[in-house]
């Protein structure tokens, strides 16, 4: 008798499993669609030397907020698919909370016109042709 297959259970994609690793969670969109902005993006590229970051924390991708050791790296970057998918993902607006609130049903509830509902008091006729 052979033996049985073995039931896959998705252990071979490796989005999934990537995505939920927090060993190297890198921040998300919103938190970066912050930091995007002009007045802040010029302070975090030019950041005070810093000897724990790599690179001294001189060579910052600001899209993907990651660090980088010399500029020749930085470069490599920019030009690759993850920093490129990265830049697209940000062209979007962030939802808000009113929003997501909305959307779940919590926000603000349209109960009508104040003073209770009005009575028809005509009944509906249908008209013969």
């Amino acid at each position: 008798m052979g033996r049985l297959a073995k039931a896959r259970k998705h252990s071979g994609i490796r989005d999934t499993q990537r995505k939920y690793r927090t060993r190297n969670y890198t921040r998300d969109l919103d938190q970066i669609h912050h930091d995007v902005k002009p007045e802040n993006a010029i302070k975090l590229k030019s950041q005070k030397v810093d000897t724990d970051l790599p690179g001294l924390g001189q060579f910052y991708c600001v899209e993907c907020a990651r660090h980088f050791i010399n500029q020749g790296a930085l470069d490599i970057h920019n030009r690759g698919k993850l920093h490129k998918r990265r830049v697209k993902k940000l062209q979007d607006e962030p939802y808000t909370q009113e929003e997501a609130d909305a959307a779940a049903g919590l926000g603000k509830t349209d109960n009508g016109k104040r003073g209770g509902r009005s009575l028809v008091t005509e009944d509906v006729t249908m008209e013969e042709n």
